[in-house]
């Protein structure tokens, strides 16, 4: 398959060696097993270096994190190796051509662990790359949940190129410098906080080397996973998921399972492990308002003509109270009930509030300094973007003909999408704007005073999972044995992901698993994943794939 050559500098040192093929099914011993469970049981007596906590864990389930922590202690210099050959292949969603090569390369890493592996059709967008893992006597099937596609770039943004990963020790803006890793380093050699800069570190390519560490360690160790696994790494995420509803449906029976771990977003903001039960929905509009059909004087006009920046600013000022809390009508209606245990972690994790605060550099938050969790479980409101004139060294004196803002609602389960941006759209209707689809002719300006053009994108629904059904408790467990402590339970993330589509075309219940750091510039210049992320990822993957 793709076997390419991973770029150089006079900074890094790395190579790719060829990885054996998984052994699940064999039962014969040999040298390389000796030297495996010998390193194995090392690890469950010196407690060999893990992840977030540093803590080894305990009961039934130490054997595969012990061979997940013994791999990677002896071959940390190839796993990272592996994962910055990954990074090295631009990722953008529209990059048809390179989108074609990240999915050839994973085809390949999968292959080459025996898992068998295809692309599936993209109905008419990047495609998905599926993978499938039979366990004889396994007890459930699980969905492994990544996409392999990033962000555009603006490289000139960038401390190093995006897409030539680069290894420095401590993240960039407190003076991290470039260090070199040989391939063949171990473990001990490789500072936990050391990062990788490049597109996709964060989101969503260190994942997949998790996944496929994992698989590695397991097979060395001679152990197999406790269920059926199967693999999907989707190509569209960051351009919106357009296609996947469609992917499902073609491939409803190929992806059957018991449920789906989503392999996206970040650990919580106080470096603890984080499992997300539910993410929110989205939808969103754009809202241009009009003054004169041309620029005017300010000094000729400033005081005559009507302002549409100001006007604009005033129709946003009327959507939220100075606390934060939405008041179109009717917007808060519908959404579901929060059970006893969520608002049990949302209190849990509320007593990190502070420390959020003070890294962001705000003193104080919205609704009275609310829980941040608690607030993910409604609906939002978010300006996103304001244009009208231009400020700075190119400011002029002129009177804008236009104003325009960008808005996206983050959506609670139990918000429909659509009615929310009704909701929305009847609010500016009730504030006197005579609402258009397209820029308002001659005839629609000499008739209405107050215009406001609106461009809707209807976006899809939240979902959620009780933090009391069986997977969610199954969950909880292995990321505690691979951490070491237990993770903080999020209801919903703040983010948003078509988490829907598992439940309403496969019928089955998606958590969420995440593994980046939270300070991984995610979707920006200089997006980073810290090296201890990583070895947090593999360990909590090979906790997954052995669960009881």
């Amino acid at each position: 398959m793709d076997r390419r050559t991973p770029r150089r500098s006079s900074r890094r040192v790395w190579s790719i060696s060829r990885i054996p093929r998984a052994r699940w099914l064999e039962h014969a011993g040999g040298r390389k097993r000796a030297s495996a469970a010998a390193a194995v049981g090392a690890a469950l007596v010196a407690g060999v270096a893990t992840g977030a906590s540093g803590q080894a864990p305990t009961g039934n389930q130490d054997a595969p994190l012990a061979a997940a922590r013994a791999y990677r202690a002896e071959h940390a210099g190839r796993i990272l190796a592996e994962f910055i050959d990954l990074l090295s292949i631009p990722n953008v969603a529209s990059d048809a051509p390179n989108i074609e090569r990240n999915a050839r390369w994973l085809v390949s890493a999968l292959e080459r662990r025996g898992v068998r592996a295809r692309a599936l059709d993209g109905q008419g967008g990047p495609p998905a790359v599926f993978g499938e893992l039979a366990v004889p006597g396994a007890r459930r099937t699980l969905t492994f949940y990544v996409h392999y596609d990033g962000q555009p770039v603006d490289s000139t943004q960038w401390t190093h190129p995006p897409w030539l990963p680069t290894v420095l020790s401590g993240p960039v803006e407190r003076g991290g410098q470039p260090v070199v890793v040989p391939e063949g380093a171990a473990a001990s050699a490789i500072d936990p906080e050391w990062r990788v800069y490049a597109r996709g570190a964060g989101d969503d390519k260190a994942p997949v080397a998790a996944i496929l560490a994992a698989l590695d360690a397991l097979d060395a160790a001679g152990l197999r996973p406790s269920a059926n696994l199967k693999f999907f790494f989707e190509g569209e995420e960051e351009a919106g998921s357009d296609h996947l509803e469609a992917v499902l449906r073609a491939n409803a029976d190929l992806l059957a399972s018991d449920a789906w771990l989503i392999m996206d977003g970040p650990v919580h903001q106080s470096r603890r492990p984080q499992l997300f039960f539910g993410v929110r929905g989205y939808t969103g509009l754009q809202i241009t308002v009009y003054g004169a059909n041309r620029y005017l004087h300010s000094g000729h006009y400033g005081n005559w003509a009507p302002n549409p920046a100001l006007d604009l600013a005033r129709l946003l000022a009327s959507m939220k109270d100075d606390g934060g809390n939405v008041l179109v009508e009717g917007f808060y209606d519908g959404t579901a009930a929060v059970g006893a245990q969520e608002r049990a972690a949302v209190a849990e994790a509320a007593r990190y509030d502070d420390q959020l605060r003070a890294e962001l550099g705000l003193a104080a938050t919205e609704a009275d300094d609310a829980p941040y969790l608690e607030r993910m479980l409604i609906p939002s409101l978010n300006i996103r973007g304001l244009q009208a004139g231009t400020t700075g060294a190119t400011a002029r004196n002129i009177v804008p003909p236009t104003a325009t803002a960008s808005i996206d609602i983050r959506l609670a389960k139990g918000n429909d999408p659509v009615r929310m941006l009704d909701l929305v759209e009847a609010h500016v209707r009730a504030r006197g704007y005579h609402v258009v689809r397209a820029d308002p002719d001659s005839a629609t300006r000499a008739q209405h005073a107050r215009i406001a053009r609106i461009d809707r994108f209807p976006g899809y629904p939240a979902a959620r999972v009780p933090l009391d059904s069986g997977i969610a408790r199954d969950v909880t467990a292995a990321a505690a044995r691979a951490a070491g402590e237990e993770p903080i339970l999020a209801p919903t993330l703040g983010g948003s992901l078509p988490l829907y589509l598992f439940e309403e075309v496969l019928g089955t219940p998606a958590v969420g698993v995440p593994i980046a750091n939270h300070d991984d510039n995610q979707h920006a210049p200089d997006e980073n994943l810290r090296i201890a992320n990583l070895w947090y990822g593999i360990d909590l993957v090979a906790a997954l794939m052995t669960m009881p």
